[in-house]
């Protein structure tokens, strides 16, 4: 096998055994769980509110790209919280810690849905982003890897786990998971 292959093989690997949980900590068939995610962003946006996604650095890429897709080829109501000028000057004023939490404080509104995106499960930012959500009754959806145990893994309604320990599989991993729900939700289905 080729070294190529066996990196396709391995990131494939990742991604089909994702875990996903609900809050209280049930195991979802993976199938189920993005059937639910797509219901979660569906209803937010029929009901008038917004999907906000947040995430650091190669996750800060995969949110941006994300809102924008879901925004243009889904028509859900759909932003990135990861404006330059926002981070630094939130950054400066509160810790960078505080950069999510804030922009949630100012615009989150109960019933928005929240996508807290981080490979490692455990950045301050993220975390407090989603202690912010909960106290504006903000429904939240998780992507993590690396460590099982990771904060993150049990912060949403519904919870995203790629059990992989390297940065691109988990990225790749979360990205394609991401993707299938806006790519489902528009309808795509396997060719008979």
């Amino acid at each position: 096998m080729s070294y190529l292959n066996a990196y396709l093989d391995t990131l494939a690997r990742a991604t089909a055994q994702t875990k996903a949980t609900t809050a209280s900590g049930e195991m979802l068939p993976l199938d189920d769980a993005i059937d639910r995610a797509i219901d979660m962003a569906k209803t937010t946006h029929s009901a008038g509110n917004k999907i906000m996604i947040i995430g650091n650095g190669g996750s800060a890429g995969i949110a941006s790209h994300i809102a924008i897709d879901f925004s243009k080829n889904a028509n859900l109501r759909t932003l990135a919280f990861n404006d330059s000028s926002a981070l630094t000057c939130l950054g400066n004023d509160f810790g960078y810690e505080q950069v999510f939490a804030k922009q949630i404080e100012f615009h989150g509104t109960p019933n928005d849905l929240l996508i807290a995106i981080s490979s490692s499960g455990r950045s301050a930012n993220i975390l407090n982003a989603v202690a912010a959500a909960r106290n504006r009754t903000i429904r939240v959806l998780t992507f993590s890897g690396f460590a099982p145990d990771n904060p993150l893994r049990t912060g949403g309604d519904l919870n995203f786990y790629v059990p992989a320990g390297e940065y691109g599989f988990v990225e790749i991993a979360h990205q394609a998971l991401l993707h299938a729900m806006l790519d489902l939700k528009a309808g795509w289905r396997l060719a008979t």
